[in-house]
C-alpha cells in the first residue's frame, strides 16, 4: 500500500490547505485511536505542541478525534519534540503526539505520532492508521468517551530528564552561552536546564508569537546567534529549531559548527571514553566525506543511510549504535533518548568544551571538511533519471571520483527535483562533475 499522508517525518503540510486541515487531524486522532486501543486497560495519549498559532486548532481537532473513540488524552502546551516521546514511554501512554513542521515557517504544521516505547512509528503502524483514514472508524459508546487533562508539570519532567543527561562530575559554572531556542517549542526549557547547570545565559528566540517560529532564528537561520555570541563575548552559542529536536552550535568567533562536526566529537569524545557502541556511529549520505575519514582514522566505522533521521534510528536500533545524525543537526544520542534531542545533544558538546578547557573553536574543529556541492533540478514530469544520456554521465562521474570522492544523486521526497550532490579533494572537479549532472538531467527532463 502506498503511503498517502505519511511522509518520513509524519504528516505535514501548509495549514488549513488539504491535508494540514481540522477535519483530517481529527480523523488522525480516531484512526490512531483506534489502532492503539490494545487491551482492556484505560487507553491514554499524551500530546505536545511547539509555538505556531495553528498549534491550538490542531490540538483541539487531536483531542475531539482521540476521544471520540475511547482515548484519555493528556495536553503538555509547548514542549519540545523528544519530551514528548520520553513521556509518552514514562507514563505509561499507549501513544505520544508532537504537533509541528519542524524547522519550517510558522504556517506549517504537522504530526508526528510515537509509539508507547517512545519511538517514532514503524511503516507498519503508518500504513495501517492510513487505511483506517479513509474509512469508516467506530465511536466510543456514551459512557466511554474519553477524558482530557492539561499536566502543568510536563516542562519539569523533561528538564530533570536532560539534565540527568550530563556528566555528574562536571559544571557550567563560568561558561557564557547564547542559547536560541528560535521562537519554538524549548523556549522554556532550555535556558532553564543550562541555567540550573550553573551556566550564565543569554537567551534569543525565546518571545514566541504563534507567528514568529524560526523566523530568522534558530537552527536553520543561525546569523542571530552567531552577532550574538561575538557582540557578547560569549563563550559558544547553541541554535535549536522550532520543535527543538536539531541543533547547530556556533564557536566563540561566530563560527558555524555543524551536525558532522558534532558527530565526530561525540564520537570520538565516547569512543575514548569507552561508551561508543557498535564499533562506529550512524550518518546518511548527506555527511561529508571528512568526517568519514576522520572517523575511519580513530578506528571508528560510518554506517550511512537514507536522507532522514527516522532512517538513522532504524540503523541504529538494527545495529546496536549509540550515536547517529545528520548534517543538518539532528543528533540521535540512544543512550539518553529515543529520538533527536538538540538539548541534549548541546549538554554532551558542552561537556567536551568544560572538560578540556580549552576554547569552542579548538574543542568543536575536528575535521577539516572535503569540498561538498548540492545542487537541485527541479522537472516538469517523467523520470530523468532513468535517461541513458543521464545514466552515462552519472558513470563516468562516479569512474572520475573513484577513489578522491562522493557522487550522491537522488529525487527529493517531497517535491519534483532531483539533487546532485558531490564531494572530493579538489574543488573544481567537484563543481565540473555537479555542473555535467545538473545538465544532463535538465536536457533530459526538457
Amino acid at each position: 500500500m502506498a503511503r498517502k499522508f505519511f511522509g518520513t517525518d509524519g504528516i505535514r503540510g501548509r495549514t488549513n490547505a488539504w491535508p494540514m486541515t481540522a477535519e483530517l487531524a481529527m480523523k488522525v486522532g480516531m484512526a490512531a485511536g483506534a489502532h492503539f486501543q490494545r487491551g482492556t486497560h484505560r487507553h491514554r495519549v499524551v500530546i505536545g505542541k511547539d509555538t505556531r498559532l495553528s498549534g491550538y486548532m490542531v490540538e483541539n481537532a487531536l483531542v475531539a478525534g482521540f476521544t471520540s473513540v475511547g482515548m484519555d488524552v493528556v495536553q503538555f502546551g509547548p514542549i519540545p519534540t523528544p519530551a514528548v516521546a520520553m513521556l509518552a514511554q514514562s507514563m505509561r501512554a499507549d501513544l505520544g503526539v508532537m504537533i509541528s513542521a519542524s524547522h519550517n515557517p510558522y504556517y506549517d504544521n504537522g504530526i508526528k505520532l510515537f509509539g508507547p516505547d517512545g519511538y517514532k512509528l514503524s511503516d507498519e503502524d503508518e500504513l495501517k492508521i492510513e487505511g483506517l483514514l479513509e474509512s469508516d472508524i467506530p465511536l466510543a459508546a456514551s459512557q466511554d468517551i474519553g477524558r482530557a487533562r492539561r499536566v502543568e508539570d510536563a516542562r519539569g519532567r523533561y528538564i530533570h530528564a536532560v539534565k540527568s543527561s550530563f556528566p555528574d562530575h562536571l559544571r557550567l559554572d563560568g561558561l557564557k552561552i547564547v542559547i536560541d531556542c528560535a521562537n519554538g517549542a524549548a523556549y522554556q526549557v532550555a535556558p532553564a536546564a543550562l541555567w540550573e547547570l550553573g551556566a550564565e545565559i543569554v537567551a534569543i528566540g525565546i518571545t514566541p508569537n504563534g507567528l514568529n517560529i524560526n523566523d530568522g532564528c534558530g537552527s536553520t537561520a543561525p546569523l542571530s546567534c552567531q552577532e550574538t555570541v561575538v557582540a557578547s563575548g560569549a563563550d559558544i552559542g547553541i541554535a535549536l529549531d522550532g520543535d527543538a529536536d536539531r541543533l547547530i552550535v556556533v564557536d566563540e568567533k561566530g563560527q558555524i559548527i555543524d551536525g558532522d562536526q558534532i558527530m565526530a566529537l561525540i564520537g570520538a569524545s565516547w569512543a575514548k571514553a569507552g561508551t561508543l557502541r557498535g564499533g562506529g556511529l550512524v550518518a546518511t549520505v548527506m555527511s561529508n566525506l571528512g568526517l568519514e575519514r576522520f572517523l575511519n582514522g580513530q578506528g571508528i566505522d560510518l554506517v550511512r543511510t537514507k536522507v532522514g533521521d527516522r532512517y538513522v534510528l532504524e540503523q541504529m536500533r538494527e545495529g546496536g549504535y549509540n550515536v547517529g545524525g545528520e548534517q543538518s543537526g539532528h543528533m540521535i544520542l540512544s543512550d539518553h533518548a529515543t529520538t533527536g534531542d538538540g538539548t541534549i545533544a548541546a549538554l554532551q558538546v558542552l561537556a567536551a568544551v568544560v572538560e578540556s578547557g580549552k576554547p569552542a573553536s579548538e574543542v568543536l574543529h575536528q575535521f577539516d571538511p572535503v569540498p561538498q556541492l548540492l545542487k537541485n533540478v527541479r522537472y516538469a514530469s517523467g523520470k530523468p533519471l532513468e535517461s541513458p544520456s543521464v545514466q552515462k554521465v552519472i558513470a563516468e562521474a562516479e569512474q572520475e571520483l573513484n577513489g578522491c570522492g562522493r557522487l550522491v544523486i537522488r529525487p527529493s521526497g517531497t517535491e519534483p527535483v532531483i539533487r546532485v550532490m558531490a564531494e572530493g579533494d579538489r574543488e573544481d572537479q567537484v563543481k565540473a562533475v555537479v555542473e555535467r549532472i545538473c545538465t544532463a538531467v535538465a536536457e533530459a527532463a526538457a
